[in-house]
């Protein structure tokens, strides 16, 4: 008989499970990879360096600033030990970011003809526009302050552009004042285009409002010599808290907190590679930073805003060709219910558009036999067609209850809003379960037909967010399934009267049972194998560090379950350990589309189980949250998410990289004859209209 391998709670976790932070950074390294790549498009290896700029905003904002302030409260070695590897990984990570971008995108950029005109670059022509451009549009709303006691240091809101002067002389009242700062306003636009009859070779000019304002900082301190200058960025602790078992209403709680998030406990700071050191210390002692929390880059402290020029370049041979999504095969003689009546209707986005799911809940809206919608809501944006039919519904009089989620994080705002205007449109509102965030993407339309009344649900991976259904790979089910929807009410029953569900045969809910069934079909594949026949697992998730599942996919591993694991991000599993994980393989996809469709698959002795999930297997997404796992019944449909979901991209050889058991990434490619092949390129071409022309 064979033993199990040493997985007990005293077992050294840095033996068995990979660090969190490291991980999440090395999923930055494969994005930035992306940008280094020479087969991608220009101006998409710009944006992939942007991307990289904005996950690291977040990683600071959120994970540094969490790590810290449990630092501050409790020292531990370990955690400082934890902190100085992050440093160090980031520091890297940044400095190859500039890099690319200083020696590789730029350059090619030019030779394109789509110039970034830097202050020494500029002719007398585009300096004269320049400072034109200058008095007119920004120094008017610049507001120079010169320190001394009565006037502080000032308030430098979150990933706001600013600079520091250092002056020589006197001030106006004959005092030597020697710092001054410059508040950028958020108005002005980052990325400014000049007139093309500037550019004497042709192409298109760009210049930063840094650039700008560094050309003529001495401007605005007449009198008075600038020694040196620096542009600089802070990033601070952006996560709203509130006593929820102290507020009386949520909604109003969070609003007052929404403005504090910009002043946050600051958690890095970033300055131009010049500055002098007498000022990036000077800033250091003002935000309370040590040494290592400083970043001195080579270029703009903000590349997220080089998004800003993508889009202007009038050269779409630099970008992605555009991709259009197919339909679902609808028979035009009938309506969305007709559809869902005679079969389940499967959605894979973004190959397949999401318009259906819109005019899913546009029709429920308006049908005179539809007594009530209810749906969860955790992003959504600003503009929402769906959010508007919502309120449409409410409006004519049907039961229209939204379960919205106030704390989905960064958009508190547009959630707040729509919370607002749903209410004023005599919608039920609530914003889930005090304590736990509602991640489920669900929606119930009951219908009264001649049978009496009839469940139409919606049931998905992703978010009802129509921009991020246009970048993200998800999936989703329409389906008139009778017991789904009575247990799709049972959720929102549960989640707005805060009673204990019913038992739910075909979801899995969390946080009280998904995670116990997820461990429970991993343990039936255990037993099938030791019982000498094929266990299976396939999972295609964003994060995988719940402790309690990678122990359970461990013990399945050690039986001789076949396990292939599919992460976008964070994984904490050690995959290819002798005696601990020798039957696990890890791969992550970085493409086109960012990867987020969750999908659980257990071979179950043929019955070919297949879940699809609102969650990842973090220990947030099973025990904090309210999420939703559901079942694909239909053969066909469970077939094609198999085919779709799982096996391109266990056989992708062109955005697939490899975890190794020591946390590094391998890429995977195609050697000798093999055939490049591309998972969402595959996926483009099958699901997508065929008006599309897929090059590249």
């Amino acid at each position: 008989m064979t033993t199990r391998p040493a997985l007990h709670a005293e077992s050294p976790k840095a033996a068995i499970f990979l660090d969190r932070e490291l991980s999440q950074l090395m999923f930055n390294r494969r994005v930035l990879a992306q940008a280094d790549d020479k087969r991608i498009p220009l101006l998409e290896r710009l944006r992939y360096l942007c991307i990289v700029s904005n996950n690291l905003d977040e990683f600071f904002e959120v994970r540094v600033a969490s790590l810290l302030a449990q630092g501050a409260l409790h020292p531990d070695p370990s955690l400082a030990a934890t902190l100085d590897r992050i440093c160090k990984e980031c520091h890297a990570l940044v400095r190859q970011q500039y890099d690319i971008l200083n020696t590789e995108v730029l350059p090619q950029l030019r030779a394109r003809g789509v110039h970034l005109v830097r202050h020494t670059d500029r002719n007398e022509a585009q300096r004269a526009w320049v400072k034109q451009y200058f008095e007119r549009e920004v120094r008017p709303l610049l507001t120079p302050i010169g320190l001394d006691p009565a006037h502080p240091f000032p308030q430098v809101s979150n990933k706001s552009l600013n600079f520091i002067v250092s002056l020589s002389g006197k001030d106006a009242f004959g005092r030597g004042t020697a710092i001054a700062i410059v508040k950028a306003p958020r108005v002005l636009p980052r990325v400014i285009q000049l007139p093309d009859d500037l550019s004497k070779g042709g192409g298109q000019l760009f210049c930063l409002l840094s650039s700008v304002i560094h050309s003529h900082v001495e401007d605005m301190f007449t009198g008075r010599d600038v020694i040196a200058y620096s542009q600089f960025r802070i990033t601070r602790d952006s996560d709203l808290w509130v006593d929820e078992g102290e507020v009386k209403n949520l909604r109003q709680a969070l609003k007052g907190e929404l403005q504090g998030r910009q002043y946050g406990t600051a958690v890095r700071l970033e300055v131009a590679k010049n500055c002098p050191p007498e000022l990036s210390d000077f800033l250091l002692g003002q935000f309370n930073l040590e040494p290592s929390r400083l970043y001195a880059v080579d270029g703009p402290v903000n590349l997220v805003r080089l998004a800003e020029m993508i889009d202007l370049v009038q050269q779409p041979s630099m970008r992605f060709p555009p991709f259009i999504a197919g339909m679902a095969q609808k028979s035009a003689n009938l309506d969305i219910f007709e559809q869902m009546r005679k079969n389940d209707i499967l959605l894979h986005h973004p190959f397949q558009s999401f318009q259906t799911v819109i005019d899913f809940i546009c029709v429920a809206a308006t049908d005179p036999q539809v007594v009530a919608i209810k749906q969860t809501i955790y992003r959504t944006g600003m503009d929402s067609d769906l959010m508007e039919a919502l309120i449409k519904a409410a409006q004519l009089g049907k039961e229209v209850i939204v379960v919205v989620e106030l704390k989905a994080r960064f958009d508190e705002e547009a959630n707040i809003n729509w919370a607002d205007k749903l209410e004023e449109a005599g919608a039920q509102v609530v914003y889930g379960v005090v304590g736990l965030k509602t991640h489920a993407k669900v929606a119930l339309v009951i219908r009264r037909e001649a049978e009496g009344l009839q469940y139409y649900s919606h049931l998905g991976t992703g978010n009802y967010h129509l921009t991020t259904t246009r970048l993200y790979t998800d999936f989703g089910l329409l389906t008139a399934h009778q017991q789904i929807g009575e247990e799709v009410n049972e959720v929102f029953i549960h989640l707005t009267s805060l009673t204990k569900p019913h038992k739910l045969t075909h979801l899995w809910l969390a946080p009280f049972a998904l995670q116990e069934q997820i461990i429970k079909a991993i343990r039936n594949e255990a037993r099938i194998a030791r019982a000498g026949r094929p266990g299976r697992i396939i999972a295609k998730v964003n994060a995988l560090v719940d402790e309690s599942v990678i122990r359970a996919l461990y013990a399945a591993s050690h039986d001789g379950v076949k396990i292939d694991l599919i992460v976008r991000g964070a994984c904490t599993l050690r995959p290819g350990v002798p005696g601990l994980s020798e039957n696990i393989k890890v791969r992550s996809i970085i493409g086109r589309y960012l990867e987020h469709s969750r999908i659980y698959y257990f071979r179950n002795d043929l019955a070919h189980d297949v879940h699809l999930a609102s969650a990842d297997w973090m220990s947030r997404n099973l025990f904090r949250r309210i999420e939703v796992a559901f079942p694909v019944l239909d053969k066909g449909l469970k077939k094609r998410v198999i085919e779709e979901g799982l096996n391109p991209y266990l056989k992708d050889n062109s955005n697939a990289w490899e975890l190794e058991p020591d946390g590094r990434y391998q890429r995977r490619r195609a050697r000798g004859k093999q055939t490049e092949f591309s998972a969402q390129r595959y996926l483009m071409e099958l699901l997508g209209s065929a008006e599309n022309s897929i090059d590249g």
